[in-house]
């Protein structure tokens, strides 16, 4: 890649050592900034749209208002020593980016065209975020990892004992939420226990098969099994969560519309998680995780398994560079199912424009640190 932007009349033994460096390092430069502007082009897309724009501020307002819940929950008795005090920071302002909330605020823009009265929207939408904590908490346990949702402050480490804080700060915060829409008669008693029970039951199926990885898999199943079994239940499901409260208790919801727009997001969830086992292949192949690519793989008897059994790739490796045969017609059906559920969802009342709806897709590839496979398609 660099050779390519070398003068014709310029050889490498004409650059000495500090020369090739300074030159490297202006190319590395270059391509940041050409990434930055692209994807900065890409999300000032999205905020173009005037739904999706509508939905973004709803979505700030939405995380500003748990966080402030959050902050008079979370907090130690007044009593305790100071070196074991558990209580809130700020929330950073990262937390209210696009970047941060982009699939929040597709959700949130669902309840505008399905005509949700705002006063639920925020409720349904506050409910999304507490899910974000949830799921967020739980994959940070699963994984090894800490993902904010909640900048909880805690003594030492505390990567593990922050998350189950964390998860039980969301269960408080839904009883508050509940309850004070309660008692301003937005739903009733009812429609509380109803959303607060199925809060949990929604998603069990997704829990369920998270669990059948603890320990690693034995077998990996066909590609077309992980696709349309597997990732349904682990990610396609979590994208459907949105419509917890407008299938339960809004009796007047447009029903066909609804089951149109849950199609769109769980299509478009799919061709995310597509581009997550595109990135995560050599963590998933270690961890013996399910992975459409592994699968492909493995079904097809590619030479390329006896290649990851003798070398034990490094979790953070980019395998996907190494067999582009398999991983560019799994980025073509990734982007492919991010482009159809946005048609729909734009059809439906997003009103995105066929042209933007590529780029905005594309984005999705910027966020996981695949560009380079979007301009490959």
């Amino acid at each position: 890649m660099i050779l390519k932007w070398l003068p014709t009349h310029m050889q490498w033994h004409d650059l000495n050592n500090e020369r090739l460096w300074t030159f490297q390092k202006s190319y590395q430069g270059l391509e940041q900034i050409r990434f930055i502007m692209s994807e900065n082009r890409a999300m000032a897309m999205w905020e173009s749209v005037l739904v999706l724009r509508r939905a973004f501020l709803e979505q700030q307002e939405i995380v500003r208002d748990v966080h402030k819940l959050a902050a008079s929950i979370v907090h130690s008795p007044d009593n305790t020593p100071a070196a074991f005090q558990v209580d809130m920071d700020p929330a950073p302002g990262a937390l209210l980016t696009l970047r941060r909330n982009l699939f929040s605020t597709l959700f949130q823009s669902t309840y505008h065209v399905l005509a949700i009265t705002p006063e639920r929207r925020k409720l349904y939408g506050k409910i999304n975020y507490l899910f974000r904590i949830w799921v967020t908490s739980a994959d940070n346990l699963l994984d090894s990892e800490d993902k904010v949702t909640l900048p909880i402050r805690m003594p030492g480490q505390s990567r593990v004992m922050r998350q189950v804080v964390a998860t039980m700060a969301a269960d408080r915060i839904l009883a508050r939420l509940l309850n004070v829409a309660v008692s301003d008669r937005l739903i009733t008693s009812e429609e509380a226990s109803i959303l607060s029970e199925s809060s949990l039951q929604v998603l069990l199926p997704s829990a369920a098969q998270e669990a059948t990885e603890e320990g690693g898999i034995t077998d990996r199943p066909r590609p077309e099994y992980v696709l349309n079994t597997i990732h349904r239940l682990k990610t396609g499901l979590l994208f459907n969560l949105p419509f917890l409260g407008p299938e339960r208790i809004e009796p007047q919801v447009d029903l066909r519309k609804m089951a149109v727009l849950k199609d769109a997001l769980m299509s478009f969830g799919l061709g995310c998680q597509i581009l997550d086992d595109i990135r995560d292949m050599a963590r998933d192949y270690r961890e013996r995780r399910h992975n459409y690519i592994l699968s492909c793989l493995q079904w097809s008897a590619d030479p390329f398994v006896r290649t990851l059994e003798a070398r034990q790739p490094e979790v953070d490796a980019r395998l996907y560079n190494e067999v582009p045969h398999l991983v560019l017609p799994a980025a073509r059906l990734a982007m492919a199912k991010l482009c159809a559920g946005l048609t729909v969802m734009s059809r439906e009342g997003l009103d995105i424009g066929n042209a933007a709806v590529d780029t905005m897709a594309g984005v999705l590839f910027d966020t996981l640190d695949l560009a380079e496979l979007k301009y490959a398609l």
